[in-house]
């Protein structure tokens, strides 16, 4: 494919499985954040820190921004992002687990592999 057919844009995907050691300190860092956010109407801010505070993976999904995984990348914009969290059952050794499995037929496509 040549330069000009080639599409600038990008869609990465990024699938993180974190171990929460003190839900505690995630809650609390979560409401430090929408106390600190200027432009969160006082409206949604009640219902933000009332779920923040039921939810650890509420929490994790404030506290994790996609702007700020790319912000430091140079010659990159970032021009949509998605993202959500919940609570789940992890089995490293279980083959559900296996990150790659779900890639075999993109990379295919792309080239890779």
């Amino acid at each position: 494919m040549s330069t000009e057919e080639t599409s600038r844009f990008v869609r990465l995907r990024v699938e993180l499985v974190l171990e929460v050691q003190d839900e505690d300190e995630v809650t609390k860092a979560a409401l430090r954040r929408l106390a600190a956010d200027p432009e969160l109407p006082e409206s949604e801010r009640a219902h933000a820190e009332s779920a923040v505070t039921e939810d650890t993976a509420e929490a994790l999904a404030y506290l994790v921004d996609p702007f700020d995984l790319v912000s430091e990348v140079p010659g990159v914009e970032l021009q949509q992002a998605s993202w959500s969290s919940e609570q789940v059952e992890y089995d490293p050794d279980s083959p559900e687990w296996d990150l790659d499995e779900d890639d075999g037929a993109d990379d295919e496509e792309d080239g890779i592999g």
